[in-house]
């Protein structure tokens, strides 16, 4: 009873004194706004790249040139003297390689325009050669038509499976499946469109056509690099599957002993924890303003705290005159200090968390409720209201009853 009187008494002195309270509680407001919408932000980005790591499968890894990441010119220009990967080297590893489920190969040219019929898209459409087993490693599924046949591997036709963007594109009113669509000077065979796969950070995921391997070689030539993507048997066998992989390309690319690997191998968890690592210093910058803002708001509850003592002296005097214990006091000023803070602080983590998704919905991610950053926002409001509220609280419980009765 003691604490909901204490919480009422400064609910009180809060709409007894608008604009003071107002002015103290928008230090403390701001303070938590300015930390819960960063994190509520990259909360949901970092759910986004975790989804798209993760569509690389947790039984999966890629064979890449370049690394994940590169920093610095030093690590740019070391990965930029690396032979490419070469396709013949990709269909060497599956020979090599026992543990592997699959291993997709693909190559690509971005920037591609894609015609039919006098109709044309951006060009800005990526054109994948792969191999069957990018089918299986990616699960890329097919919406209309059919897939890749054997036969238009082997023969190397002038097949394609299309995204869905392409056919919103050129093909507004007719099935695209057995159409030609035009690709630089090349013809293809729309043999069928894949599952729409949606978009993410605003940025399609069904823009781009797929041919075979052998096709892509014939039309666009094979100097680029390639890319394995290796599906080992399950999470269990990943690290002996990335083991015989390491040696049998290792071998392939003739890497003597001793010297390091002049490729990558990249998993999901490393892509999320290099991601994770860039976020940090996002985090730690909000922290760093969260903690001035805060630290400013907590003197200004102090502040606050003080004057209610002041103007409420006599008050105080007749409570402890009719028997209230220094406890009391204490524990009626400290609650309404705390009150105060989770007043300003529950306004700042609401419109943190809502401008933080307003963020997420205009990169095109997930909107995300941070339920642990929100618990910390409020032990930290807590905090704060017990660590500038014990001073004026102790002042207050320590007041003389008759100096107190005497004050006018």
């Amino acid at each position: 009873m003691q604490i909901f009187e204490s919480i009422k008494l400064a609910f009180s002195s809060i709409l007894a004194n608008k604009l003071r309270s107002f002015l103290t509680l928008l230090g403390i407001a701001v303070g938590l706004f300015s930390i819960i919408i960063v994190m509520t932000a990259i909360s949901a980005i970092q759910q986004s790249f975790e989804d798209i790591f993760n569509s690389i499968g947790t039984n999966n890894f890629i064979v890449s040139k370049w690394p994940a990441l590169q920093i610095g010119p030093h690590d740019r220009g070391r990965n930029h003297n690396r032979k490419n990967l070469t396709i013949e080297e990709g269909e060497k590893l599956k020979e090599f390689t026992q543990l592997p489920v699959a291993i997709g190969i693909q190559i690509s040219r971005g920037g591609r325009t894609i015609k039919y019929n006098g109709e044309k898209t951006n060009p800005d459409v990526p054109v994948v050669g792969v191999n069957q087993d990018l089918f299986i490693t990616n699960d890329l599924k097919i919406g209309e038509g059919r897939n890749l046949s054997v036969s238009d591997y082997d023969y190397a036709r002038p097949t394609a499976v299309i995204g869905t963007d392409i056919v919103a594109k050129l093909f507004k009113s007719i099935p695209p499946v057995g159409q030609q669509i035009k690709v630089d000077n090349f013809n293809f065979e729309v043999a069928g469109v894949f599952e729409k796969r949606g978009s993410i950070f605003g940025q399609s995921q069904d823009n781009f056509v797929v041919i075979p391997l052998k096709t892509f070689e014939k039309c666009f030539g094979s100097e680029r690099s390639s890319s394995f993507i290796v599906m080992a048997p399950d999470k269990s066998m990943i690290d002996k599957t990335m083991d015989e992989v390491i040696g049998a390309l290792r071998k392939i690319r003739k890497v003597e002993s001793g010297q390091e690997n002049d490729f990558e191998l990249i998993t999901n968890e490393q892509l999320i924890q290099q991601f994770n690592d860039l976020t940090k210093y996002f985090k730690l910058g909000a922290a760093v303003i969260a903690f001035i803002a805060l630290l400013a708001a907590g003197v200004g509850i102090m502040n606050i705290m003080l004057v209610s003592v002041t103007e409420r002296t006599r008050e105080i005097g007749i409570r402890k005159a009719i028997g209230a214990r220094k406890r009391t006091i204490l524990t009626q000023f400290v609650v309404e200090a705390v009150s105060l803070s989770w007043f300003g602080g529950s306004i700042g983590i609401f419109f943190g968390v809502l401008g933080g998704n307003m963020v997420a919905l205009q990169l095109g991610v997930s909107i995300v409720l941070p339920i642990e950053w929100i618990l910390i926002g409020l032990l930290v409001t807590t905090f704060v209201g017990v660590v500038f509220g014990v001073y004026p609280a102790m002042k207050a419980s320590n007041l003389d009853p008759i100096e107190a009765l005497r004050y006018e």
